[in-house]
């Protein structure tokens, strides 16, 4: 019964995730920036001044980074064309090798049907129409904002009254707003630190965009154990359309010695335990949350399943023993 609520739950989000998916990332961004509100009511500043600061904060931030792409999208959108010619070079000399290795005539005749370049012109219109779908939600996602913001100093009062009635479930929605702002915030400072480093190697590489590629690099840097490879395909390929091989092979090269530098020895020593997933749990989450908000779920899926563990596990002590399961390792509580 319980593993039938949960799936009829999921189709219900998943047919509202144009309203879901804003609404989790309203309510992860003022989580972000609550300790800026918490500080400012305790230096006494007026109740205007403690919700205008923190949505002014989220605000510019996510106006920044939509402008950024904005842009790059749209010097994208007129450079792709350019490349036809050696998207076709390239694809006929992939064909030859593979017929000379004895791939047949019918699967090389598929190939060419899937892959010419009027594929470069359908990918720079499905990144502008993907633009467009994003500007529409970015409305919606700052009136939320506003209005969670506005409502921050309520709620916090409530959780805090209900401490006396469900004990459990007021430390766990407190526990799951703290890891989920340490994990914003340290995914976000190593994600700029990743990012940067990208964008000065892809320059030093005269690879077309780089501010892009590294604004892509930062957002994928949220999407657990795919992102690496989600920021890296595309600077990949457009360095093989305008440089050739070696300056594939050396993007691939130094976005692995910056990512895996920073995300698997630097990274864990200040993350450390605080996202209480075990590995298989964290694949899961991204798998689950892909399908039932898109893309959105896929940047969200840590705070989503932090969300769940809280509502699900550790606010019920009868299912205390599935805390074990779902971290990987024995319960610190």
């Amino acid at each position: 019964m319980g593993i039938a609520a949960a799936v009829i739950v999921l189709f219900g989000i998943r047919e509202v995730a144009s309203i879901a998916g804003p609404v989790v990332l309203a309510l992860v961004l003022v989580i972000a920036v609550s300790p800026v509100r918490t500080w400012l009511a305790a230096k006494g500043a007026p109740m205007w001044l403690q919700v205008s600061v923190p949505f002014l904060i989220v605000v510019f931030a996510l106006l920044g980074m939509v402008g950024i792409l904005t842009i790059s999208v749209t010097q994208l959108v007129s450079l792709l064309p350019a490349y036809a010619a050696q998207f076709d070079r390239l694809l006929a000399d992939t064909l030859a090798w593979a017929a000379a290795h004895g791939v047949s005539n019918d699967v090389l005749d598929r190939g060419l049907q899937a892959f010419d370049a009027g594929s470069i012109l359908g990918l720079a219109q499905s990144l502008l129409g993907s633009l467009i779908g994003v500007l529409s939600a970015l409305f919606l996602v700052i009136v939320l904002l506003l209005a969670m913001c506005l409502d921050a100093p309520v709620t916090s009062k409530v959780l805090t009254t209900g401490e006396g009635y469900r004990p459990q479930l007021v430390t766990a929605l407190a526990t799951f707003a703290h890891k989920t702002r340490r994990y914003l915030i340290v995914s976000t400072v190593f994600g700029l630190i990743c990012a940067t480093l990208d964008v000065v190697a892809l320059s030093l590489l005269d690879v077309p965009l780089p501010l892009l590629w590294g604004v892509l690099a930062l957002i994928a840097n949220y999407i657990p154990n795919i992102g690496f490879v989600i920021g890296l395909v595309p600077p990949a390929m457009l360095a093989l359309l305008d440089g050739g091989v070696q300056t594939m092979v050396l993007v691939i090269v130094a976005y692995s010695v910056i990512n895996v530098v920073v995300q698997s020895f630097i990274l864990p020593k200040f993350l450390g335990d605080a996202v209480g997933l075990s590995t298989t749990m964290t694949f899961l989450s991204l798998i689950v949350w892909t399908f039932v908000l898109g893309p959105l779920g896929a940047i969200l899926a840590i705070p989503l399943s932090l969300l769940t563990r809280a509502l699900l596990i550790d606010s019920d002590p009868r299912a205390r023993w599935a805390q074990n399961l779902v971290s990987g390792g024995p319960s610190r509580r």
